[in-house]
């Protein structure tokens, strides 16, 4: 052994910074609180989705037409017009009480423009390279449904699929294809309809207590991670030191 090294003064060059240990107590807790914030306030959107959707549900459909431009997500409204068959698509990889399967997207023209009517949900067929069947119904129809953003979380898609199946709705893109105006509005049918589509929307205000059960874990990381800095970080330097 060199007898030139201070092995004190090693030990001190390669001891970590007092610091460090702070800093990253500081941050993990400080990020574990937040996403503990985050899944409070999830579930706080999903409660008011739930109260909207609950007032709407008493009041008569509001009629398309009249729908304004900064509507409540779920309103119920009815429409009148015709379904354009031609630009149906299919978006995959929907799951319904566990089996695979489609939404069902509809154009449907009415007296005050076009709008996406997603008409529900078809399982797959045993052969999933037949591509799937959901003629729409001949002739002038009347739907009642729920409205939603067509940009929103439901539907948020990628471009690039040939034909009428996709893996998701790109609005842009529809609009490109369709070559007509087409609102950001997404028609959830709940009307019934001889078309053997399943239409079993799921409640807006589904999953309140799982945000809460995420809270409740990432704040208790918060905590855990507060008592353990204390006892390691502190309590036992200390007392090691007397």
């Amino acid at each position: 052994m060199d007898a030139s090294v201070d092995p004190a003064a090693a030990g001190r060059k390669h001891r970590r910074p007092a610091w460090l240990p702070v800093l990253a107590a500081l941050v993990f807790a400080v990020l574990t609180f937040w996403l503990g914030q985050w899944q409070l306030q999830r579930a706080e959107e999903k409660r008011a989705r739930q109260a909207a959707f609950d007032v709407t549900a008493r009041i008569p459909p509001v009629p398309l037409a009249r729908l304004p431009e900064a509507f409540e997500p779920y309103t119920r409204v009815g429409v009148e017009g015709e379904f354009d068959a031609a630009h149906q698509i299919f978006i995959d990889n929907r799951v319904h009480r566990g089996r695979a399967g489609y939404h069902v997207i509809t154009p449907l023209v009415h007296a005050g423009g076009v709008v996406l009517v997603n008409r529900g949900w078809l399982p797959v067929a045993p052969d999933r390279a037949r591509v799937p069947r959901a003629a729409p119904p001949a002739g002038r129809v009347v739907l009642e449904g729920r409205i939603l953003a067509a940009r929103g979380r439901y539907v948020e898609l990628a471009a690039g699929e040939d034909g009428p199946v996709w893996q998701n709705l790109d609005l842009d893109r529809f609009r490109h294809a369709y070559r007509r105006d087409l609102p950001d509005r997404l028609l959830l049918q709940t009307s019934p309809a001889a078309d053997g589509l399943v239409r079993d929307w799921p409640m807006p205000g589904l999953g309140v207590d799982r945000h809460i059960g995420y809270a409740v874990q990432w704040f208790s990381l918060t905590g855990l991670i507060l008592v353990l800095y204390g006892y390691f970080g502190l309590w036992r330097r200390f007392h090691g030191a007397r």
